[in-house]
């Protein structure tokens, strides 16, 4: 029999500590506006208890509308201290979709700020009666509304006693719904513990870490800085809105060591006239993920930044590798190893488990995967292979290969991948030699009907600023570098990708664009 029976230390447990720990020392920055730790104990606490005190219940589901502030964060994490669970949106998406989740998730509460108060109120209609009942905005100009600050300022700063399992629901976040249309994915409490404590240590925070965020922080991606950053008693700094040349001053004037960011982003700081003129030296360790970084940006930002750069593929639902900047240039093609405590492998179209060296569909197993979809049974069990153990393993839709050091490639998106003459083409493969040209800035290749082969690449590309180079030219350039089932049939010329928050590129969107091209 153990001497001590220490119980789970989840994430609300975490905060407390640190309220009292680390009570003097910052914990977010929001411009001017700086919280210690111990006020941002104190207004999670109250925000809960304001909560209670509407009459929500344990376990009941708040979704949280706002744009990138202070009181994001205080709110997001308010809610988890309550024992609710925190369903934030991405603020990009369409009215019509922010119903649609709300209805979804089942949600007794919404929490709005700035711009999108106006949109919910205008979705009051659609809004089940409890929820109606229930809303919060950040300076509201209805009376209907609860204010925020109002709310939080007269709430109790006691600690409530309230009981959360490790198996109770801590968030839900939404799909990017690059596939498709967007699932919810759950998070328990148990498996953000995970997260936090097991991403600490891989990308390498520590209680000195001054973290930047400047993703939307509805994002897993954002959720990952921030979890690692609270296990680690650090400081959460918080950019609104990304723009280049004020990321590159608040990482000078905050000295900030840590960050997290999509290759979009990344891409965007190196091309700054102005990069070179700020002082980034106190960058300690930073992370890109969200979609494949090229090969040539990953080797600029070890050339031009300072510190650990580190690279990681993963999923919201769960797994992930990391190539850290031991391995980065020795295998800078590939997106690392699994993290410690994961188990991966690939699988063919018959579920059989492939040997090293062979490609197939990513599938993995880790102590931080999802709880489930939130009610979407079919998608679970879509999402499910089953390991020879009986284990059930996440299915990734991506499709990779391992080395014989384990390091993992990525081939391409599983449900991207073009059926072109009965064989299987990756659009990744020719976006890699198509990128290599001069004239290109961007490019997305997706399939398209092809009378002859049933599907045939197209090339989207975004030229750079001072090109003139033509269509054909471009695709006669490509396909005397590709395969012969590789080869493009068209390129058309764009201003811009459609992406989602995260920068990954929709692809659907580009098909459903040209699905009536037919070559």
């Amino acid at each position: 029999m153990a001497w001590f029976s220490p119980k789970p230390l989840l994430i609300p447990d975490i905060i407390a500590l640190n309220a009292v720990s680390c009570s003097s020392k910052d914990a977010v920055v929001d411009g001017d506006r700086v919280f210690s730790w111990a006020e941002f104990g104190t207004g999670t606490t109250k925000i809960a208890n304001a909560l209670h005190a509407l009459g929500l219940g344990h376990g009941d589901r708040v979704v949280i509308l706002m744009t990138n502030s202070y009181e994001m964060i205080e709110a997001m994490f308010g809610v988890i201290r309550g024992g609710f669970c925190a369903v934030p949106l991405n603020c990009a998406i369409t009215d019509a979709a922010v119903a649609g989740m709300i209805a979804n998730s089942g949600a007794k509460a919404v929490i709005a700020s700035g711009e999108h108060i106006p949109r919910i109120e205008a979705l009051r209609g659609q809004l089940g009666n409890e929820c109606r009942e229930h809303l919060i905005g950040v300076m509201p100009q209805d009376n209907d509304w609860h204010d925020y600050g109002a709310m939080r300022d007269a709430a109790t700063a006691a600690a409530r006693e309230t009981c959360i399992a490790p198996s109770d629901e801590c968030n839900i976040i939404y799909s990017s719904g690059t596939t498709g249309l967007p699932k919810g994915i759950v998070h328990d409490h148990a498996c953000r513990e995970a997260w936090g404590s097991d991403m600490a240590v891989a990308l390498r925070y520590h209680s000195g870490a001054r973290t930047l965020l400047n993703l939307g922080l509805f994002s897993n991606i954002s959720w990952v800085a921030m979890l690692a950053t609270i296990f680690a008693g650090g400081t959460l700094v918080v950019q609104r809105r990304f723009d280049v040349e004020q990321c590159l001053e608040i990482i000078q004037r905050e000295r900030i060591t840590h960050t997290v960011m999509v290759p979009l982003q990344f891409q965007q700081l190196l091309e700054c006239t102005r990069f070179d003129d700020y002082d980034l030296s106190t960058l300690d360790a930073y992370m890109c993920c969200g979609s494949p970084l090229a090969v040539g940006i990953k080797q600029d930002i070890v050339a031009r930044m300072p510190g650990d750069f580190i690279e990681l593929y993963g999923l919201t639902e769960g797994l992930v590798t990391i190539l850290g900047p031991e391995d980065m240039l020795a295998k800078v093609e590939s997106v690392g190893r699994a993290c410690p405590g994961q188990q991966l492998a690939v699988i063919d179209d018959d579920d059989n488990e492939l040997p090293l060296g062979e490609a197939g569909e990513i599938v993995g197993h880790c102590r931080f995967m999802m709880a489930g979809y939130h009610s979407n049974p079919e998608a679970d069990e879509a999402s499910t292979w089953v390991h020879s153990s009986g284990e059930k393993w996440l299915r990734t839709g991506d499709v990779g290969v391992f080395d014989d050091d384990g390091f993992l490639y990525l081939v391409d998106r599983k449900k991207d991948m073009i059926l072109s003459g009965g064989q299987n083409v990756y659009p990744a493969d020719i976006e890699a030699t198509i990128i290599g040209h001069d004239a290109v800035h961007e490019v997305a290749v997706v399939g398209i009907a092809s009378r002859k082969w049933g599907e045939t690449p197209l090339a989207v590309v975004v030229l750079a600023d001072d090109s003139n180079i033509g269509n054909d030219e471009l695709t006669a350039w490509a396909n005397s570098r590709l395969g012969k089932q590789q080869r493009v049939a068209h390129t058309i010329f764009v201003k811009e990708l459609p992406r989602n928050a995260n920068g990954k590129v929709l692809k659907r969107e580009l098909r459903s664009r040209f699905t009536d091209l037919k070559f």
